[in-house]
């Protein structure tokens, strides 16, 4: 149970009977919620326009079981200013942590690269480089951990030059052939260091946190690439 009020945003919004919404919340404290807000959907609810994705919110909750009720709503701010291809990439992040996030686990800290992502989305046209970040941050904060910046085989410091294949579970090995397994030194250290100067290494991110997340995801797609796709045909998200 809630003790107080959480920072708080809604990842996902349901109709539930006439006039009430079943939300998915990324919680600060907390983690993931599900909750259930009674009346929100009818006439004279206040929070009617409050309960929506990229809005940030204090919100209080109680009740037992899986799904708890919310008690109280309070907008901290008007929700991000996101439109066109940055709005797909926000529906994106949302989904991504809906399916990757376990009930009730606290991520305080991947609660401010959440945040940190909507407000890049917020102020660029170009989405990648902010969807890298994150996408790395998250892999991170499940524990997922690869050392970018050695060779598993030698131990050696990898070099900008040479050529690098993934390996699950043990890293990335010197290698000649080149293939969607391999990578080049210095797009290992961008990864590492989370910057992206070149259009090819931020491709390389892109490719390696999408063979990473895939365990995660399962075979079920994202919706929101479906979605994203077809109006973004010159983004890849």
């Amino acid at each position: 149970m809630s003790d107080g009020l959480q920072r708080c945003f809604v990842l996902h919004r349901r109709p539930y009977t006439e006039t009430s919404l079943i939300l998915d919340v990324f919680s600060e404290e907390y983690g993931r919620v599900t909750l259930l807000s009674k009346g929100a959907r009818s006439k004279r609810s206040q929070l009617k326009g409050a309960l929506q994705p990229f809005t940030p919110l204090l919100l209080k909750w109680g009740g037992q079981g899986s799904m708890k009720t919310l008690r109280q709503c309070e907008p901290i701010s008007l929700g991000l200013p996101l439109s066109g291809v940055t709005l797909y990439s926000g529906m994106y992040v949302n989904e991504l942590l809906g399916r990757v996030l376990a009930k009730e686990v606290p991520f305080p800290a991947l609660f401010h690269d959440y945040l940190l992502v909507l407000t890049e989305l917020a102020a660029t046209e170009n989405p990648e480089p902010a969807l890298r970040r994150f996408e790395l941050a998250l892999l991170s904060a499940m524990g997922y951990g690869v050392d970018f910046l050695h060779c598993a085989g030698t131990g050696e410091p990898i070099e900008p030059d040479m050529t690098y294949r993934f390996r699950e579970q043990k890293g990335f090995i010197a290698s000649i052939k080149m293939d969607q397994m391999t990578f080049k030194g210095d797009e290992l250290i961008a990864i590492s260091e989370r910057r992206f100067t070149t259009p090819s290494q931020l491709k390389a991110a892109k490719r390696f946190t999408r063979m990473a997340l895939k365990p995660y995801l399962g075979g079920k797609p994202l919706k929101s690439r479906e979605l994203f796709v077809p109006r973004a045909r010159s983004l890849n998200q």
